[in-house]
């Protein structure tokens, strides 16, 4: 195999520029990163096709060709025009040709390998709330139990109906507090899953959810009608999706736009698994987002942004799509927010 056909082949992008950053070649992969062909990309500024988000990259390559140093650069926000932002390492090389320096830029798209890296610390993190939910709920229940079988004794040996006022309230809040326990850890259940199609479960969550917002919140749908039908455990499944889409219309509050969005992915990684095909449910608003501090830990049980929420909705919902091997993902920034439910779709009986 000869050395161009060797570069062709890589999956590492390729490129070169001159000293005006005007791109003289790439390879096959290059042409993917840029989302262009060679020959409309051949003569072409390089900033005609990939802008500097972090203003420090298209600096870095310049600096490379007046200087002859070589830079690397990592995880390096970049904008394809027309397709959204890329996270990019780059090695930065510059080359002599003839008189001239040109610059070699070897591009490797870390996007999918920070997305795995995440998913992983959100799977792991999951796993550790839930023991230690287990643990905090096994420690709480036995003084609750012991509390309101003595208040119920102490009702039984008082005269003064007056007085039972408070036992009664001290048994009232003992099994709140344990309601408020049990609800803090998804149940020990086997998800009974069957072949569903998931725009049933989105329709039946929608309309549970229309007959109670207000007038000023409007409720839309863009589904995918090729997804094949999904796995799973239909209760399970709408419990999850209420529970986003309630923090959606809480986010909203009396004005705005609520939407539920269904995609195919394929060759897609959820955590450390591969799978050839996943649906990707999205709910999507446009209110006031996450606050930057709560992101961490947006997650993690009694964690809330809402003055009235509880902050075991996002907790509970997490747990019961990794019953499924699924994955709940989210961005957010103020005006929008975007929640994904990740679903293998492996056929039943998988």
């Amino acid at each position: 195999m000869k050395p161009e056909e060797i570069i062709e082949n890589l999956n590492l992008s390729v490129l070169l520029v001159d000293e005006d950053l005007r791109i003289r070649y790439l390879n096959p992969a290059g042409e993917e990163c840029l989302d262009t062909g060679i020959r409309c990309a051949l003569g072409r500024p390089l900033t005609d096709f990939i802008l500097d988000t972090g203003g420090e990259f298209i600096a870095h390559i310049r600096r490379s060709i007046d200087t002859g140093n070589p830079v690397t650069e990592r995880e390096v926000c970049v904008k394809r025009l027309g397709t959204g932002e890329v996270t990019i390492n780059c090695v930065i090389t510059p080359v002599s040709v003839g008189e001239k320096t040109e610059c070699l830029l070897e591009i490797t798209r870390v996007d999918h390998l920070i997305r795995i890296s995440r998913e992983e610390h959100l799977l792991s993190e999951n796993l550790a709330t839930r023991n230690m939910l287990r643990g905090l709920a096994h420690e709480i229940r036995n003084p609750l139990g012991g509390l309101r079988g003595a208040a119920q004794l102490l009702a039984g040996e008082l005269e003064e109906d007056d007085l039972q006022i408070y036992t009664d309230v001290i048994i009232g809040e003992a099994d709140r507090l344990r309601k408020l326990v049990d609800s803090m850890f998804e149940p020990k259940v086997i998800p009974a899953k069957q072949e569903l199609n998931i725009h049933n479960v989105l329709e039946h969550v929608r309309h549970l959810a229309v007959a109670e917002i207000p007038e000023g919140v409007r409720f839309k749908t863009d589904y995918d009608p090729s997804i094949p039908p999904l796995y799973a455990d239909r209760d399970l499944l709408v419990q999850a999706m209420l529970n986003l889409v309630g923090n959606a219309l809480r986010a909203v509050d009396t004005q705005g736009d609520v939407s539920l969005k269904t995609r195919v992915l394929r060759q897609c990684t959820i955590g450390d698994t591969f799978h050839r095909l996943a649906v990707q449910v999205s709910v999507i608003d446009n209110g006031c987002g996450v606050a930057d501090e709560l992101k961490p830990q947006i997650f993690f049980p009694m964690v809330s942004g809402s003055a009235e929420g509880t902050g075991l909705g996002l907790p509970i919902a997490q747990s019961l799509v990794h019953l499924h091997g699924g994955l709940i993902e989210f961005d957010s920034v103020p005006g929008l927010t975007e929640f994904r439910v990740l679903l293998p779709l492996n056929g039943a009986g998988h």
